[in-house]
């Protein structure tokens, strides 16, 4: 069994590829739910953002099942482009502290960001839902989630940290000269949207148009700061006096195209405009920053404006990097006795059929009690067994991956007759039937 981590993010592929690997969450459900079809990847969690396309997974061997997960990738985006040179591989810890380093902020475009944790549960939850999970990567989840929390909680990671939303609205007031006074247009109505025009606001936009496919939300969306909603169809038509568009829909496809950007342009009589796409697939054609009078930027370009903010969170970066270590060793020792659990819970359940099977043999003997002697009897005798048991487990978990832990493995089956436990079958079939029990 090994831990495994493959993917792209925005340090390895540019905006043009990410988009093309970018993962729907309908396609998550979809793939998740059809997992056992590929060989060798018995658990896994997708973690699509904008700025990344994941997959942790628990495989039976990483240099026999990598190519049954890759293919899962490929299926999942839909793509199966030649893109070797962006993909990255961790295994083992090296997996466990990338994952925890995401969930910290600390792998990604703005250091400090709030955002990613929530993903990351997201991602967890529709993964557990789809029943992906099991004993690994639910502990492995877990703890990153802790992890993520630990970070925000003890350092200060997260102040003076910038957003997308407000590197988008910085570049636009950086080069436009000042918001003051001037007209925004935003496509969507999300969460990055909302802070968009709260940014917006802040450097003293007068007027912000807002258009989104679900015109409900868009009206709800421009009310809150005393905009206009406009139709999400031929939106530019309704807003040729604005100077700053954003985009940042979930569109699979371009929303603003060249066409309708030449006659928006022509309109304004050539009035510059200045457009920032800051979604993952791509909102605005590429072919839009050709137009005269048009400047166009990506989320890659937001990095400059992100980077002249790092540097007041490198020294909190450090102390972060000192607790991830720290909950990367200790995730590490509970791995290391993982695989004596199965042989615990056969040991475990040998004693409690004994204790069961006597248990109903002095009942017909002594005859009948009331519910509460017996409610003490049965008390009794789960706590002898437990006090039974405690020497055995305590070093059963001390030698776990020790050059003793086979020692004890094969000590414990056969004191306790352990391969006999079930009456059918091999010992090796009933320690993983009682793995998946567990599980």
């Amino acid at each position: 069994m090994q831990l495994i981590c493959f993917g792209l993010n925005h340090k390895t592929a540019p905006v043009a590829v990410r988009e093309q690997f970018a993962i729907p969450k309908s396609a998550v459900r979809q793939g998740l739910a059809n997992l056992g079809d590929y060989d060798g990847v018995n658990e896994a969690v997708v973690l699509s953002t904008c700025n990344r396309s994941e997959i942790y997974a628990v495989v039976e061997s990483a240099a026999d099942d990598l190519a049954s997960l890759k293919q899962f990738f490929f299926d999942l985006a839909g793509n199966e482009e030649d893109i070797d040179a962006y993909l990255y591989t961790y295994m083992d810890e090296d997996c466990v502290r990338h994952l925890f380093r995401v969930a910290a902020s600390l792998d990604s475009l703005v250091l400090g960001e709030g955002q990613i944790l929530s993903q990351v549960k997201e991602a967890y939850a529709l993964a557990r839902e789809a029943s992906a999970t099991s004993t690994v990567l639910n502990t492995l989840m877990h703890r990153a989630i802790k992890t993520g929390k630990r970070v925000r909680a003890e350092t200060r990671i997260q102040y003076n940290s910038v957003s997308v939303s407000y590197a988008a609205v910085e570049l636009a007031s950086e080069k436009l000269g000042g918001l003051e006074g001037r007209h925004a247009l935003i496509f969507g109505a999300g969460k990055m949207a909302e802070l968009t025009a709260q940014h917006l606001v802040a450097h003293g936009i007068s007027l912000i148009y807002v258009a989104n496919r679900h015109m409900e939300r868009a009206v709800e969306l421009a009310a809150r700061f005393g905009g206009e909603a406009i139709p999400f169809e031929g939106a530019l038509r309704h807003s040729l006096d604005a100077d700053v568009i954003v985009t940042s829909t979930g569109a699979p496809h371009y929303v603003v195209k060249a066409w309708e950007t030449q006659q928006f342009m022509t309109k304004r009589r050539g009035r510059p405009v200045f457009f920032i796409d800051i979604a993952v697939p791509r909102d605005v054609d590429p072919e839009v920053s050709e137009i005269r009078g048009v400047t166009l930027y990506n989320i890659d370009a937001l990095e400059a404006v992100v980077d002249e903010h790092r540097a007041e969170r490198r020294e909190e970066a450090k102390a972060a990097d000192a607790i991830i270590e720290e909950e990367v060793a200790s995730l590490e020792d509970r791995f290391r006795y993982l695989s004596l659990r199965p042989l615990m819970a056969l040991l475990s359940d040998r004693c409690e059929r004994i204790r069961e099977r006597e248990m109903r043999r002095w009942h017909s003997k002594i005859g009948e009690l009331d519910k509460e002697h017996w409610r003490h009897i049965d008390h009794m005798t789960q706590m002898i067994v437990r006090k039974i048991l405690r020497m055995p487990m305590i070093k059963l978990r001390k030698s776990a991956g020790t050059e003793h832990e086979q020692f004890y493995i094969d000590a414990m089956r056969a004191l306790f007759k352990l391969d006999t436990l079930g009456g059918t079958g091999t010992s090796e079939m009933r320690h993983h039937h009682y793995r998946h029990e567990e599980q």
